[in-house]
């Protein structure tokens, strides 16, 4: 067989695909929440965390036991920074209690002892 004629089939690669980039907590925001966990652990509240980085949010669970649903998300969505704000502290069934440009504005909301968790 010849092969005259069949470089002439061949593309140029294609171009790579460039994703969104993750959205991930800066260290000060991570050491902020942590200090604010810290507490609440000692107090006896709180016992695990999970951290998830995606495309479209940072999320900091907050549980009383590991095998619960949280009890509380705080959660960095840069694509909110000018409307409702980044940062967002979240309840138990999607409820937003408290928004805020900053990071220390949205941690306000743990600084109420309304928040207690009673068993």
């Amino acid at each position: 067989m010849s092969s005259e004629g069949q470089g002439s089939h061949l593309s140029a690669a294609p171009e790579p695909v460039k994703s969104a980039p993750q959205v991930f907590f800066e260290r000060r925001e991570l050491d902020a929440i942590l200090r604010v966990y810290g507490r609440m652990v000692a107090a006896g509240e709180w016992r695990d965390y999970a951290i998830a980085g995606g495309r479209e949010a940072a999320v900091f669970a907050i549980f009383r036991r590991a095998s619960e649903a949280p009890l509380y998300r705080i959660e960095k969505r840069p694509a909110l920074a000018r409307k409702q704000g980044a940062f967002a502290v979240i309840g138990q069934g999607e409820v937003v209690l408290r928004r805020g440009q900053e990071l220390g504005q949205a941690l306000k909301a743990f600084e109420s002892r309304k928040f207690r968790v009673i068993d």
